[in-house]
């Protein structure tokens, strides 16, 4: 029988020690003494958990002793009158156990008689008591927390709010955004991870793989939830927790028993493709229903209860403000930090909008191409993005990764399967800059059920985007991606 399990029926029960029946507790505020911890400096969860009223209170152990000890129960006749075990109640009060069970908390509280306000304190107390291990880390076991941002978020304010609704409200308990390589699904994951923590008070623990690393992310976390993280993440994605040499101690607790059933948000940015067992996810979000993921990586994974959430380049146009198209706000923001005086004219905000339709919007093209208004003007930038974008898609300042912007690029489209790949040839080959589904179909001689399933994969992949018009929904390869198959090694 493990420590937290009822106690089984087939069994006589033990003569209790004539007591005066437990009275209903008085509701009286509880207050904090010496056994309170110090309330965290940053806005981390504090160790000692609140009350009701705000209150700072004992840890949980603490409670359920004050509590037992008031109403004169030994250990023994609170494991009777609730139906748990001497055990469990000791390790409990001695605050062994990681991941009190809500039901356990409940039958204490129906033992004790508990009031309403006692009893909510009671469950508050057991809900920070399961997280304590991600708040009471130390330096070298703190939880790891989304990176800073560099910039504000430009043109994603649609994006952003969905996705922090849904993962607030756990509308959604797996949102994966995907898109193609420099969409700018890691700066909106950064930025929807911050929202949950500041504003919805969400825990938030924050993963990158080992693609994402140059970004400032540690890949071998000390003892403690990082390292719970990183195994859980090993577990799910190569199915050995172990792969890439594990430093967490055997005896400790998984990431699952740090998480229990309190709210919480994991992030797992650059995920490397589909987890290898679908099904120790299934159980990770069932076991922790508190729960939620946000994921980002370049293709859905095709997952019961996954929210795909395609993220689209900038908006490249706005008839009625050219300079307020989220493209274009972003360009000009860091063509001003590069050149204050980049931007002064008419003529140079149509350069600028037509440096955004070249590049797609896609916001790591447009920051590559602003590093470079220190040697060009944009009316002088804006003619050889126009005939080759592909060389001045790597920032300016960093020769030493040269050319791995449009290599991400290619290496997306490589991933598509072949009949994918050899209609985005196809249509790469035309002089049209749109096509429909008919013209689809005259292209490959396919049914047009079957266009429009390949059409919708190509959609989800980023490399084709639809046009709206006054002929109905139309589609387009995106420019980069033209670019990069004209100048793709021949076979």
């Amino acid at each position: 029988m493990t420590p937290q399990s009822g106690r089984g029926t087939g069994f006589p029960e033990p003569a209790l020690r004539p007591h005066t029946p437990v009275p209903a507790e008085r509701e009286t505020p509880p207050t904090s003494t010496a056994l309170q911890q110090p309330v965290a400096a940053d806005d981390r969860p504090a160790t000692a958990p609140r009350g009701p009223g705000g209150e700072e209170l004992p840890r949980l152990g603490a409670l359920i002793r004050r509590h037992r000890t008031r109403t004169g129960l030994t250990q023994r006749e609170l494991a009777d009158l609730s139906t748990i075990s001497v055990r469990a109640i000791r390790d409990l009060e001695q605050n062994r156990v990681r991941r009190p069970r809500t039901e356990t908390v409940r039958l204490i509280a129906d033992a004790l008689r508990l009031g309403p306000r006692s009893r909510e304190t009671l469950q508050q107390a057991a809900a920070q008591h399961r997280f304590a291990g991600l708040a009471e880390c130390d330096g070298t076991q703190a939880a790891p927390l989304p990176p800073a941002a560099s910039r504000p978020l430009t043109g994603r304010d649609g994006e952003l709010s969905v996705i922090v609704a849904e993962l607030a409200t756990a509308d959604q308990r797996l949102v994966h955004i995907v898109g193609l390589p420099g969409a700018g699904k890691t700066r909106l994951a950064q930025e929807a991870a911050g929202r949950l923590r500041h504003e919805e008070r969400l825990p938030v623990l924050w993963f990158a793989h080992a693609s994402q690393e140059g970004d400032g992310h540690p890949a071998a976390p000390g003892p403690g939830p990082g390292q719970l993280l990183l195994d859980c993440v090993r577990e799910l994605f190569t199915g050995d927790p172990t792969a890439g040499g594990s430093t967490a101690d055997a005896d400790a607790p998984t990431l699952a028993e740090y998480l229990g059933d309190q709210p919480a948000v994991v992030v797992i940015d650059g995920a490397p493709g589909r987890p290898a067992h679908p099904e120790r996810l299934a159980r990770l979000l069932r076991d922790c229903p508190g729960l939620r993921l946000l994921v980002t990586s370049d293709a859905p994974w095709g997952l019961p209860g996954e929210r795909v959430f395609l993220l689209t380049p900038l908006a490249t146009d706005d008839t009625d403000a050219p300079d307020e198209a989220g493209a274009a706000r972003l360009l000009l923001d860091d063509a001003r930090r590069v050149s204050p005086g980049a931007v002064t004219t008419a003529e140079d905000l149509a350069a600028v909008t037509e440096i955004c339709r070249n590049l797609d919007g896609l916001p790591a093209a447009l920051l590559a191409a602003a590093s470079w208004l220190v040697l060009y003007d944009v009316a002088a930038l804006r003619r050889p993005l126009a005939e080759d974008p592909l060389p001045f898609l790597d920032h300016l300042a960093e020769q030493e990764t040269a050319g791995r912007y449009p290599a991400a690029l290619r290496r997306r489209v490589d991933t598509l399967p072949a009949d994918h790949r050899a209609l985005l040839a196809a249509l790469c080959a035309t002089e049209q800059a749109e096509f429909s589904l008919d013209d689809v179909e005259v292209l490959t001689g396919s049914p047009l059920a079957h266009c429009g399933r390949v059409v919708r994969d190509l959609l989800v992949s980023g490399v084709v985007r639809t046009v709206a018009g006054p002929a109905g929904t139309r589609f387009q390869v995106l420019r980069l991606i033209r670019a990069a198959h004209r100048t793709a090694p021949a076979g």
